[in-house]
């Protein structure tokens, strides 16, 4: 259903170690990175879409957050949502919700919430029974 997301940012080198890390949490891959363009994309390791990229806005102004907009990345655990959300906070991100259950969306539903270092809200979360 979706093919990409496009998250606006304003400082390419900042942003790319900032996502590198969250990404490497969350088991993605780097598609390409292109600093002379300064946008990057990343993958899961097995399948070619969706990508998530960061980038400068095409039109050359600056990038600034929605209100209202949120994208979410799939974790393959829960263990990975508590090390995602604790990666982005130690990268200079803000929480805008802890890790937990939110079982008002259903009763698996295990997600975290910050904003990243442009104030682009991302979640993580994993949808799965915690086996543990």
């Amino acid at each position: 259903m979706i093919s990409h997301v496009y998250i606006g940012i304003e400082d390419f080198p900042l942003a790319l170690n900032f996502y590198s890390a969250i990404m490497e949490e969350l088991g993605l891959m780097l598609k390409f990175s292109d600093p002379e363009k300064s946008w990057a994309g990343w993958v899961a390791p097995d399948a070619p879409r969706p990508i998530f990229l960061i980038g400068k806005p095409y039109n050359g102004q600056p990038a600034h957050a929605g209100n209202g907009q949120m994208v979410a990345l799939l974790a393959p655990s829960r263990r990975a949502v508590d090390r995602a959300h604790e990666k982005a906070l130690f990268m200079g991100a803000t929480c805008e919700g802890a890790p937990g259950l939110r079982p008002h969306y259903h009763p698996d539903y295990y997600g975290a919430y910050f904003r990243d270092v442009d104030g682009n809200k991302i979640c993580v979360c994993c949808h799965d029974h915690d086996a543990s």
